[in-house]
């Protein structure tokens, strides 16, 4: 490496390259991150078409506000539809979209390596 008049030879010159940004992303880790996100997406991928009531019994002690509000606000992020059906009782289902779907499949790796760092404590 060359010196020059404000380098030392100490210190290595810092080369130009490119770097990825992830900062577009932060909405998205932030919905991630809150209590129960990850694991309703992956519940509701795996049930299928889910009443709340389903996705409820896969939870232990989770209050039905915290459910409630996670599953507006992945369907707000577009991550779930929520369809109402017009009946007595009223039926409401959750569904992944097909961004959803795709978000599910990455996330399971996470979830495994998660699940294979508690085994190991």
């Amino acid at each position: 490496m060359a010196e020059t008049p404000d380098s030392s030879p100490d210190i290595p010159e810092i080369q130009n390259t490119e770097t990825t940004c992830y900062c577009p992303l932060g909405g998205v880790i932030d919905l991630l991150s809150r209590r129960y996100a990850m694991q309703v997406i992956c519940v509701v991928g795996a049930i299928g078409p889910a009443r709340y009531g389903e996705i409820e019994e896969t939870f232990g002690e989770v209050s039905s506000s915290t459910l409630s509000t996670r599953l507006d606000e992945l369907v707000e992020a577009g991550i779930l539809t929520r369809e109402q059906y017009a009946e007595i009782p009223p039926r409401v289902e959750y569904e992944l979209t097909e961004m959803g779907d795709e978000l599910r499949e990455r996330l399971d790796p996470l979830l495994e390596w998660i699940d294979e760092q508690e085994n190991n404590r």
